[in-house]
């Protein structure tokens, strides 16, 4: 089991480089589609993004993370209460887009544990996504 403080970053950045070694060795948590995170402990996806009131929209930087991939447990080290009030305060950003394909998969593609489609699509062909990637 790892449990680390946190810099949260978020579905639109990109998280920093290490500036040393020893980061290399923190697990990496994001709710956003990235490339170039080949060291370490990955959770990716994480379900649903901040930018609509997520889990990552309510961690605070210094805040403890649970993560046990055994259990295959994700958990903020947060008081409920405050986690409530967290999400109470939540204001959700500004869409990026007002019109075209950005509003079109900003409105109807799902998110990562749905499995990333467009939403009108659901039931018209393919297999559903697994819960499990291995």
């Amino acid at each position: 089991m790892t449990m680390t403080a946190v810099t949260p970053f978020h579905s639109r950045q990109n998280p920093p480089l290490p500036k040393n070694w020893e980061q290399l060795f923190a697990a990496v948590l994001s709710d956003a589609r990235m490339s170039g995170t080949a060291f370490g402990t990955v959770v990716l996806h994480v379900a649903p993004e901040s930018a609509i009131g997520g889990p990552l929209a309510l961690v605070k930087t210094g805040d403890m993370i649970i993560l046990d991939t055994a259990a295959r447990k994700l958990e903020l080290d947060v008081p409920a209460e405050e986690i409530e009030r967290r999400r109470k305060a939540f204001v959700p950003p500004k869409p990026a887009f007002e019109r075209g394909y950005g509003k079109l998969y900003i409105d109807h593609v799902t998110q990562a544990d749905k499995g990333v489609d467009f939403d009108f699509l659901k039931g018209s062909s393919g297999t559903p996504p697994s819960k499990f990637s291995f």
